[in-house]
């Protein structure tokens, strides 16, 4: 069955020191089939891409007060939702990148559209039952 995803494109800074950054682009991905959970991939320089799954609530929470618990912590830069700070806790070391704000938001934004914020529940059962609708279907047939 095909349905609809969203997906978007960001630029982030990862910060290697204070003095070394690295502009990387990450693509953004949310599926309503796992509508809790949104993908950040990272395309690293000279390596294979790096997908991380987290929390859509908790993007949305990190925009504007620090939040997570965990390998994944986000947190606002400065004020006026302009920069977010994103931390991912590996066994290799912590990654540090930094990005615009205003993205996120309105990738989140057309997250929201698909499913919205709360109705994740709502959205999951419609999925379990029409695949029930479609095998007992064909097991009835």
């Amino acid at each position: 069955m095909q349905h609809s995803t969203v997906q978007g494109h960001l630029t982030m800074n990862l910060v290697v020191s204070q003095e070394l950054t690295f502009r990387i682009v990450v693509d953004l991905d949310y599926d309503p089939a796992d509508p809790y959970a949104v993908r950040f991939t990272f395309h690293l320089p000279g390596d294979e891409p790096v997908t991380w799954v987290f929390a859509r609530e908790l993007l949305l929470d990190g925009l504007a007060r620090p939040s997570g618990e965990g390998d994944v912590h986000i947190h606002p830069v400065g004020g006026e939702l302009g920069e977010v700070c994103l931390v991912l806790r590996s066994p290799d070391g912590d990654a540090v990148l930094h990005g615009s704000a205003p993205p996120l938001i309105a990738f989140l934004a057309r997250t929201d559209r698909l499913v919205p914020m709360g109705e994740e529940a709502a959205a999951g059962d419609l999925d379990a039952q029409l695949e029930l609708i479609l095998h007992g279907h064909e097991n009835a047939g």
